[in-house]
């Protein structure tokens, strides 16, 4: 593509990982071929590519974590490991022919609504396309968050974040710091622990740890999922209804988490002799407030004598010394961050522009908030996937991320019906109506009740990210494409410019110019 040439498509979807692959395959099933996805990397596979750190799985199980439009009767254990669910997500770019669609090594640098022409504009690292929606699938654990801390780039040894891994740095008897404790620390810890010389973990928070019942799944488990596909389904299902019922602890009935509280501490204590580590290790909040964790090797790893856990935070480095906010100092070679992502900060929000001419980052400034977790007010015809307050505390993001394809699907249709060059923009009272029902929904829940800070909370403290309750109530309530909660305009769109190629099934129709607000 030619720096003079862009690319005029009907969908264009930002990301390939389960959210951008997921509507590639929506949109193919709906009818919709004129679509691009535009991937910043070579490959795809989201986060399950960009993870690749020892020991990197899902705390979800497999027949649940996977489309239900695509099982995979060969997963080879209950809980899988990064390696088969990017290979997975390989196999359905393949199955479902999404190659062609795919646009990589295109990072979006900047997305701005053309109210003129009733289309965004979008330039990207390798080219320039027009689309008439867009679908942002960047997903929220796609852009690590590293802290600033003093002194860090003065440290003569390697320093890396867990979704950047350096696969080429040799760990062996080296001395290891690894900063945070949350669902990927409490991998890579047990995963490295028997190889570096020494690790120091800085924990500012302990988390709350179940024991991971994983196991691999038999051979004649996986014929029987082959020759019986029902049978999967039911598994699925069965899987499914249990996190189903224990929503209720979590969003009202926070109390009768106590139990599980119990058991996480049993678990503790069995690993554990240390009085003094396991004081150390016992969270002050209430299980369920961070997400609870599963590993049954993390306690095991912590307990071994080349380990250290400092129960503070990392406050500053002196050469190649790291220093805690207790004043703990330990001599690295390497500091490893476990410290998560830009969550409520998403970085695609400042290079979307929409038709106030503002980012949507400028508009999100007081705190996340969208339609049904999918549209934003002022940003016409775009929506997001695992958009805000959409996340779960759980169950698998996969069913929530069907649930706006449903959404994303309707929206086309209600296009479509409309006619050539409708345009759909949520309006504010309903986006804002949305969003007090949540917050409404969210105070009695463990999330914000617990007592303790996580990254479901904003700056403000506001909990923009977890859905307050069941994703069959999240699925009834993305069904359908409510166009009284819109705007509907009408343009007249000037024909494609010079040099500017149709898109994969053939190019737009454009007629005419200008917008208008339809009665």
């Amino acid at each position: 593509m030619t720096e003079q040439q862009h690319e005029q498509v009907r969908v264009a979807v930002i990301g390939s990982g389960f959210g951008g692959l997921g509507a590639a395959v929506r949109l193919r099933r709906e009818g919709v071929t004129d679509f691009v996805v535009l991937e910043r990397a070579g490959s795809v596979g989201g986060t399950w590519r960009d993870n690749s750190y020892p020991g990197c799985a899902c705390d979800v199980p497999s027949h649940l974590y996977s489309f239900s439009f695509a099982p995979n009767p060969d997963w080879p254990r209950t809980f899988s490991g990064q390696e088969h669910i990017r290979a997975y997500l390989e196999h359905v770019t393949d199955t479902f022919g999404l190659r062609p669609h795919l646009r990589l090594g295109h990072e979006v640098l900047k997305a701005a609504w053309d109210a003129a022409q009733g289309r965004w504009e979008i330039e990207t690292s390798r080219g320039r396309f027009t689309a008439d929606v867009v679908v942002s699938a960047t997903g929220p654990l796609s852009d690590p968050r590293t802290p600033d801390i003093p002194g860090l780039d003065g440290f003569e040894g390697k320093v890396f974040h867990s979704a950047r891994w350096d696969h080429d740095y040799d760990l062996a008897g080296k001395r290891v710091a690894v900063v945070g404790t949350g669902a990927s620390a409490i991998q890579i810890v047990p995963a490295i622990q028997p190889e570096v010389g020494r690790l120091t973990l800085f924990q500012r928070t302990p988390p709350w740890v179940m024991p991971r019942v994983d196991r691999r799944i038999s051979a004649a488990e996986r014929w029987l999922h082959r020759q019986l596909p029902f049978t999967g389904a039911a598994r699925r299902g069965l899987l499914w209804g249990i996190r189903e019922l224990q929503v209720q602890a979590f969003t009202k009935r926070p109390e009768e988490l106590g139990l599980v509280e119990r058991l996480a501490k049993a678990n503790m204590a069995k690993a554990i002799k240390d009085p003094a580590l396991r004081a150390r290790l016992t969270p002050s909040y209430r299980i369920g407030c961070k997400r609870i964790l599963l590993s049954s090797t993390y306690y095991p790893a912590l307990a071994q004598p080349n380990v250290d856990v400092v129960a503070s935070g990392l406050k500053e480095v002196r050469g190649s010394t790291v220093v805690a906010a207790d004043g703990t100092e330990a001599e690295v070679d390497a500091i490893i961050f476990g410290t998560g992502f830009h969550v409520t900060d998403m970085p695609i929000a400042e290079r979307v522009v929409g038709a106030e001419g503002i980012t949507l980052a400028e508009a999100w400034k007081d705190g996340m908030e969208a339609l049904r977790g999918a549209t934003a007010a002022g940003f016409p015809n775009w929506m997001t996937i695992i958009g805000p307050n959409t996340g779960l505390g759980n169950s698998s993001m996969i069913l929530m991320i069907e649930s706006q394809l449903n959404y994303m699907a309707d929206y086309l249709r209600q296009l479509d019906v409309l006619g050539e060059g409708s345009v759909l923009c949520a309006r504010p009272s309903a986006v804002h109506g949305w969003n007090r029902r949540v917050q409404e929904r969210m105070r009695r829940t463990v999330w914000n009740t617990g007592g303790c800070t996580s990254w479901y909370l904003d700056s403000a403290g506001r909990n923009t990210t977890i859905w307050p309750g069941t994703t069959t109530e999240f699925r009834n309530a993305t069904r359908r494409v409510d166009l009284a909660e819109y705007e509907v305009l009408r343009v007249r769109r000037d024909p494609l410019p010079a040099g500017a190629l149709p898109g994969a099934a053939g190019a737009a129709k454009d007629s005419g110019r200008g917008a208008e607000a339809a009665a």
